[in-house]
């Protein structure tokens, strides 16, 4: 991803509204019961489109401002998807992306990897709660959503970041045809 200065706005942009979103919206919608977490979705995607480098610094941006907003312990939503951030940017960078069911189920299997690690810092750090079995079906549930708003949010992403993206050439085998010289 090229950085210039209208990118990087951009990108501070995306960042602020999906945790607008995410707090004002998401967090209020109940669909069996639990609500969609669509910040690992956009650090997957972000991770995606820029490598390892945009996927963990935005995913420790939205992290942290998470964590302030939130009001609780500072580095641990950070951390957690600072950790999706560099894992889909160094799936972009080791792999091509031939499917386009790709990016959502990278949502998918790393929103569920987050949703773990945001509970396993939440033991570590002596946050008193409840655990049942709820909270299994609650993570396949969430993973399910990020599923199917990881496209969305990918073909979104990747049309406001568009100038910045770097594409690789498709390399077309040659025919066994030799180029014409001036048309003849």
């Amino acid at each position: 991803m090229i950085l210039t200065r209208k990118i990087v706005v951009r990108l501070v942009a995306i960042g602020l509204l999906a945790v607008i979103l995410q707090l004002s919206f998401f967090s209020q919608v109940a669909v069996f019961h639990t609500s969609p977490d669509i910040l690992p979705a956009v650090v997957v995607s972000l991770g995606l489109l820029g490598g390892t480098m945009t996927g963990a610094v935005s995913g420790f941006a939205l992290g942290f401002l998470l964590d302030c907003l939130l009001v609780q312990p500072l580095g641990g939503g950070s951390l957690v998807l600072l950790a999706v951030g560099y894992l889909a940017g160094m799936f972009r960078e080791r792999f091509e992306i031939h499917s386009p069911l790709v990016p959502p189920l990278l949502c998918m299997v790393l929103t569920l990897f987050a949703e773990l690690g945001f509970g396993a810092l939440a033991l570590m750090l002596g946050v008193d709660s409840a655990v049942s079995t709820l909270v299994i079906r609650d993570l396949l549930i969430k993973s399910i959503f990020a599923f199917f708003l990881g496209w969305p949010i990918y073909l979104g992403l990747r049309r406001l970041l568009r100038p910045a993206l770097v594409e690789e050439p498709i390399v077309r085998p040659r025919s066994g045809r030799r180029p014409s010289v001036l048309g003849a």
